[in-house]
């Protein structure tokens, strides 16, 4: 009987070509396949590293097909790589299914661990790492994405979000208003290339700071939000919350109003996320 394959899931750079570990490169060299979340995007990586592992695509659209079948390979004694765009695969990249299918099929599977925005940002964000909450990214609809914000409105863990250039300032704002403009918060942009910033302060101080620079507008983002502070009152916390729901449907004072009855928080406290 053949013996059974590997899945290695191998983290790339984010930016700085030196972050790419040789380990990575030695097995992405050796394995028989490498699935990529977009081979245009991976090739001319690998081939800068002089590896010429034949890639396949492996992306949102064809994994649950594709899975399957790469399963069945490594079944037959083949090892195959796994790769996002940039990073650590699964990190709100593709993967999931096939690490799913493979353990389930009892394939080994191993990490080349590497770079990953997230723990990156987190690393240099200045706030609590303890513990921590990561987000992804969050819904591109500004109601939905302040609903899921409204939900956030009470975790005492610092949030790590992941959002595009032409979102950021919109994110931001929602932010303010579900949140409190004084939530602290930091902005980490490009992060090991050569226009990396890595901008802290109260949510309103980094509006502020993006409106009057536009170049902190493009990129790739990580966004860190401070827990709830333990000393702020439950009751406003959920009042918060409640007012950003229902000010999707009613205007300012009405949503306040209601909140406030409902939640037991001052409503002028209320107005303060507006």
């Amino acid at each position: 009987m053949d013996k059974t394959g590997r899945l290695w899931v191998v983290a790339t750079p984010i930016g700085n070509l030196e972050d790419f570990s040789p380990r990575a490169q030695d097995v992405l060299r050796r394995v028989s396949l490498i699935a990529a979340e977009d081979t245009r995007h991976s090739a001319p990586l690998l081939a800068r590293f002089g590896i010429g592992t034949r890639l396949v695509a492996l992306h949102e659209h064809n994994e649950r097909d594709e899975a399957d079948r790469l399963v069945a390979r490594m079944l037959a004694g083949e090892e195959i790589g796994l790769i996002s765009d940039a990073g650590t695969p699964l990190v709100s990249d593709p993967g999931f299914r096939l690490v799913r299918a493979a353990r389930a099929a009892g394939i080994a599977v191993s990490p080349i661990p590497g770079a990953c925005a997230a723990i990156a940002a987190l690393s240099v964000a200045g706030l609590p790492s303890d513990r921590f909450v990561f987000e992804g990214f969050l819904p591109a609809k500004a109601a939905a994405r302040r609903e899921r914000l409204a939900e956030l409105a009470s975790e005492s863990r610092t949030v790590v979000l992941y959002e595009s250039s032409h979102r950021v300032r919109e994110c931001l704002d929602d932010m303010a208003a579900v949140l409190g403009a004084e939530r602290p918060a930091v902005l980490a942009r490009e992060l090991t290339k050569l226009f990396e910033t890595v901008l802290d302060g109260s949510i309103s101080e980094l509006i502020a700071r993006v409106a009057a620079d536009p170049n902190q507008e493009r990129g790739e983002f990580v966004l860190l939000i401070g827990g709830r502070p333990e000393q702020e009152d439950a009751r406003l916390a959920e009042g918060r919350r409640v007012f950003a729901l229902l000010r999707e449907e009613l205007p300012p004072a009405r949503a306040a109003k209601l909140a406030a009855a409902i939640t037991g928080a001052p409503r002028k406290d209320l107005y303060k996320s507006e």
